[in-house]
């Protein structure tokens, strides 16, 4: 039974899939989109939350299986989130047994099962040139005698307390010690671990492992294609826990991109952006900018577009107020913002992209040329001056306006704090010489093992009067180039680990006290 708009009460069994929380399916999505409630199988499908409307009940624990039927029968849209694919080992039957029994209407969505997800995101094929799968629960009596005559791909779920025991088994139904074996831990998340092994070295190849369920144990010559094709583990920066200290606002395409080569970002803000204290001279600035009292308008982050964007909207004007004057950007960041605003940039700087950059690109005054010799500058309560000066060297008239003010956050949670003084982060990103001094006056200096990337020379030196090491700087002054510069750094590591015949470590797992993993 099933019912795309239900209009009493109705079930929705849905696979959440093997881990990662992008492979959730797009019936999935829509559903988790509509839910009155939703009742979490596992603590760990909480991230898929946000798919939800604001408001939407969460039931955890004992009450799942309890308040099932009680929240349908009271007319709620429930969905039912469940480990991998609802029907394969299936531990659901009992659940949708009561709703139907309670003639409440349901509907069982597939997910994206772990047997074929975590052996893709390990580098290893399903299927070979031997056209057989085989999937086997160890939580349930099985017969290994059996399963060792599979020719293909063998994929066990739950085995992992029993793996070595397993091995044996199927050493004595027939299996060859030499048979490749993988196991692989936290599957399709950066927590993911993949040790490759063979069934007469399997015990002594775990013995340090530190492996924890959900894993799989997958066994069979496709094993073997692993190292040509491992892409998910083998990413620059998998599994690096990374502090990203800046605000929301400017995090969120950092984070993603940090996402893309397989970190773990932190978004820790040390930078809380408020108006100015009296909004006076920004209207005064706005005023101006609508009546022709300048020829340009200036900024320097995307912040100012926010703080001028906010404005225009309070006064009920849009990017149409800019028709006539030229508009310059301090870098590709700001020029996005303008663009999202309706505003296209006149002037971008070609090199560095800074206010000395900016300064470079800029044109004399000229009254053959310029009508009017003003320029807009609105920006934060602590910018510098070296725009002003180069602008009013080259004959310019500058309003320099507080657009906006910084200040200091506050300080982290305590499990944040401990984690940056003792060496849990792999990595911090600075982007400004603020975000050095804020984050160490909220939260103390990072880890000696902590990688300390920075933007800029500037923040370099910042950084360095802090006491502290910088490892990496980005090519180019932006946080793209920034995150880059991290990824190959983290490459270059990962390339002398593996020509050194080494594992490949976190740089947290190099403190005293981390976890080793057995190669």
């Amino acid at each position: 039974m099933s019912s795309d708009s239900p209009t009493s009460g109705f079930v929705a069994f849905v696979g959440a899939g093997p881990g990662d929380p992008n492979l959730l399916t797009l019936r999935a999505a829509e559903l988790l989109a509509k839910a009155d409630a939703v009742l979490l199988g596992d603590e760990t499908h909480r991230p898929l939350l946000r798919h939800c409307p604001a408001g939407v009940e969460v039931v955890e624990g004992d009450d799942v299986k309890n308040g099932l039927v009680k929240l349908a029968k009271r007319g709620r849209l429930v969905v039912r989130l469940c480990e991998g694919d609802p029907m394969l080992f299936s531990s659901i039957t009992e659940e949708v047994a009561a709703c139907a029994a309670a003639e409440v209407d349901f509907e069982i969505v597939p997910g994206v099962p772990p047997a074929t997800a975590v052996l893709t995101y390990a580098g290893i094929p399903a299927a070979t040139s031997v056209p057989e799968f085989r999937v086997v629960d160890a939580a349930q009596d099985q017969d290994w005698s059996v399963h060792a005559g599979c020719r293909g791909t063998l994929v066990i779920y739950n085995g992992l307390a029993d793996a070595v025991a397993i091995g044996k088994a199927l050493i004595a139904g027939g299996k060859p010690d030499t048979t490749p074996v993988a196991v692989s831990s936290g599957g399709t998340t950066t927590e993911q671990y993949t040790v490759v092994s063979s069934l007469g070295r399997l015990q002594a190849d775990l013995k340090h492992a530190g492996f924890t369920e959900p894993a799989l144990i997958v066994v069979g010559e496709a094993v073997g294609l692993r190292d040509k094709l491992s892409w998910f583990e083998t990413k620059p920066l998998f599994g690096w826990r990374v502090l990203v200290p800046r605000t929301k606002e400017q995090s969120r395409s950092l984070s993603e991109q940090l996402v893309a080569y397989g970190a773990v970002p932190e978004e820790v803000p040390t930078i809380s952006v408020e108006p100015p204290r009296t909004p006076q001279q920004m209207d005064r600035a706005i005023k101006g900018l609508v009546t022709g009292r300048y020829e340009w308008v200036a900024f320097t982050s995307a912040n100012a577009v926010k703080a001028v964007r906010e404005k225009f909207e309070e006064y009920g004007l849009d990017a149409r107020a800019f028709a006539g004057l030229k508009v310059a950007a301090v870098g590709d960041a700001t020029a996005r913002a303008l663009v999202e605003f309706g505003v296209k940039p006149d002037l971008l700087p070609s090199g560095e992209q800074s206010s000395e950059g900016l300064v470079a690109e800029w044109p004399p005054y000229d009254s053959m040329l310029d009508p009017i010799n003003r320029v807009l500058l609105p920006r934060a309560d602590i910018s510098t001056d070296t725009l002003v000066a180069g602008l009013t060297e080259l004959g310019w008239e500058c309003d320099d306006v507080t657009a906006y003010r910084t200040v200091r956050a506050a300080p982290p949670p305590a499990p944040i704090r401990e984690a940056i003084k003792g060496g849990g982060f792999d990595a911090v990103l600075f982007t400004s010489s603020s975000t050095v001094r804020n984050l160490v006056g909220i939260a103390g200096k990072p880890h000696n093992v902590t990688v300390i990337a920075v933007i800029g020379p500037q923040t370099a030196k910042t950084a360095e009067e802090f006491g502290l090491r910088v490892d990496v700087m980005a090519d180019t002054p932006s946080a793209s180039a920034l995150a880059s510069a991290v990824a190959a750094y983290g490459a270059k590591q990962r390339q002398a680990a593996l020509a050194a015949g080494d594992t490949p470590r976190r740089p947290s797992q190099n403190r005293r006290g981390a976890r080793r993993r057995g190669k």
